[in-house]
């Protein structure tokens, strides 16, 4: 599904693009995936795994943009990818009322107010489509990101202990979390 463009203001006064990503952002979203990974251990994948081809990522982005039921948007502060999220439709009929979410941000852009206008886009476009619920997981000690969810309706339904194995061996627990439309 294409997102109609959009601009919001920033707490730092600056102005940032929400759009659909396009095939020609590829290699930018490769490297943003890289760098979003390495900057917390919040994310379940590493820099290492972020191994898709500018082509195939390319070929995922269309997939999107042709899709009635997936949304991504991606956010850009002057000219540069600053975050993405992605809201999809589950697809069998007996769950097709439910929705997954997925959000990053690059560290130098948390708390000016992305991630929230990132995460209202995709509640909007879940409840344009009918989701009767959307759902969403985070892992222990990220407390920033369930201060967002929180604040945009989500509740903490259930947890997976020792879900997340650290590179250093701690384990974590992950969330889930479930915000009924």
């Amino acid at each position: 599904m294409v997102f109609e463009q959009k601009e919001i203001r920033l707490k730092n006064g600056k102005t940032a693009i929400l759009r659909s990503p396009v095939p020609e952002d590829a290699v930018e979203l490769l490297e943003y995936m890289k760098q979003t990974a390495g900057e917390t251990d919040f994310l379940l994948r590493t820099p290492e795994e972020c191994t898709m081809t500018p082509e195939a990522e390319a070929v995922y982005l269309q997939k999107f943009n042709d899709s009635p039921t997936d949304l991504m948007i991606v956010c850009t502060v002057d000219g540069k990818i600053a975050g993405n999220c992605q809201v999809s439709r589950k697809n069998k009929r007996k769950n097709c009322h439910r929705g997954s979410i997925g959000i990053a941000l690059l560290k130098e852009y948390w708390s000016l107010g992305i991630g929230s206008a990132m995460l209202a886009e995709l509640i909007r476009a879940a409840e344009g489509w009918g989701l009767m619920q959307l759902e969403l997981e985070y892992i222990e000690g990220n407390d920033r990101a369930f201060g967002l969810y929180e604040k945009m309706g989500f509740r903490v339904v259930g947890a997976i202990p020792n879900a997340i194995r650290l590179a250093d061996g701690t384990l974590l627990k992950e969330f889930q979390m479930v915000r009924s439309m």
